[in-house]
């Protein structure tokens, strides 16, 4: 399936959920939403070749301009999936699988220089730090964010 990369106005939406994954790869879609946006200048609150972003360029032993080129060049998100694949660290798709799910499931509570700012970040959006992956709270900000501005 080709699924045709949109480019998405991110002061009007938010990008896609950081657990979409392409190639196997979590954070890639979402990524690939910021990077797009930050070419055309609809980026918004968002930001591209951030923290987040940058976890998946370490693993893949990327950069976050490499990844802009290569996101320029493709048609769809499997073409960003084939990309990742091809460049960088080779992985294989158990170390991807393992990578990605450890990812998608961790918490910025077991970073003692996070805990404070996640911890207040959840309660405002009435979720419990303690219970919350990292994932969670994105999808809950992306979420609140475009209800807030919808209404």
């Amino acid at each position: 399936m080709n699924t045709p990369i949109i480019d998405r106005d991110l002061t009007k939406q938010a990008p896609h959920s950081p657990r979409e994954r392409t190639g196997g790869f979590v954070i890639a879609d979402r990524t690939t939403d910021k990077c797009r946006a930050s070419i055309a200048g609809t980026l918004g609150e968002y930001h591209y070749d951030c923290p987040l972003d940058n976890v998946l360029f370490s693993f893949k032993g990327v950069t976050g301009a490499q990844f802009k080129t290569a996101v320029q060049a493709a048609k769809n998100y499997e073409d960003v999936g084939t990309w990742l694949l091809a460049n960088g660290t080779k992985k294989t798709p158990a170390e991807i699988k393992a990578w990605s799910d450890e990812v998608e499931a961790g918490s910025m509570m077991k970073n003692p220089e996070k805990r404070a700012f996640f911890t207040e970040e959840c309660k405002k959006l009435g979720l419990d730090p303690e219970k919350s992956s990292t994932f969670d709270w994105l999808e809950a900000d992306d979420r609140a964010s475009f209800k807030s501005k919808a209404a």
